[in-house]
């Protein structure tokens, strides 16, 4: 699937939102993935899981992690696309955490799904999550990658599609971007 067939798929789905927004990462924007949209439709869900999970099936993954909210429905079916159980963190008290009587055993190999990466702060909170408790990652799988792949998360990093979504500092918002509402439509707010 090409980059313009990924981006015409969210915009006729309305996951592509233009305006002025504050991201989970705490960077402005005037543009936003709100990948829930688009991966309400069981055809784009199960089209992007495939994608994710004939990337990493080589590595036999044991397990699928995603950070809650954004990455949760897609996790879920990379892991059952790829057959592994799946389970995902959560912010308590702002930290990530691994929670209701959910877990990784050590020794596990682990693959991380996020549905959308800015400088990837969430993921790499649930990596911490994963070595803490002995967990091996063997990689992190991604829908969309604002920063157009200049993130490195992991040497063996996937994603769906990889765009250039310019961002901003709080305090270097440019003026005809500052001029609209502000909407925080990310998880942490």
């Amino acid at each position: 699937m090409d980059k313009e067939k990924i981006i015409d798929i969210f915009k006729s789905t309305e996951a592509l939102l233009e305006g002025h927004f504050v991201l989970t990462s705490g960077r402005h924007s005037a543009a936003y993935f709100q990948c829930a949209k688009v991966l309400q439709f069981p055809e784009h869900l199960t089209a992007f899981g495939s994608l994710i999970a004939k990337q990493f099936a080589g590595q036999a993954p044991d397990l699928v992690i995603t950070p809650a909210i954004g990455g949760i429905v897609l996790g879920t079916e990379v892991g059952r696309q790829l057959g592994v159980r799946t389970i995902f963190s959560e912010r308590k008290d702002k930290r990530m955490v691994i929670r209701r009587g959910l877990g990784i055993e050590a020794g596990e190999k682990v693959l991380i799904v996020e549905d959308v990466v800015t400088t990837g702060g969430s993921v790499r909170e649930v990596m911490s999550l994963v070595k803490q408790a002995g967990g091996s990652i063997i990689g992190v799988g991604v829908l969309v990658d604002r920063s157009n792949g200049t993130i490195s998360l992991h040497d063996n990093q996937y994603a769906v599609v990889k765009l250039e979504a310019v961002s901003y500092e709080q305090g270097n918002v440019p003026e005809e971007l500052a001029a609209f509402p502000i909407q925080k439509p990310g998880s942490r707010f």
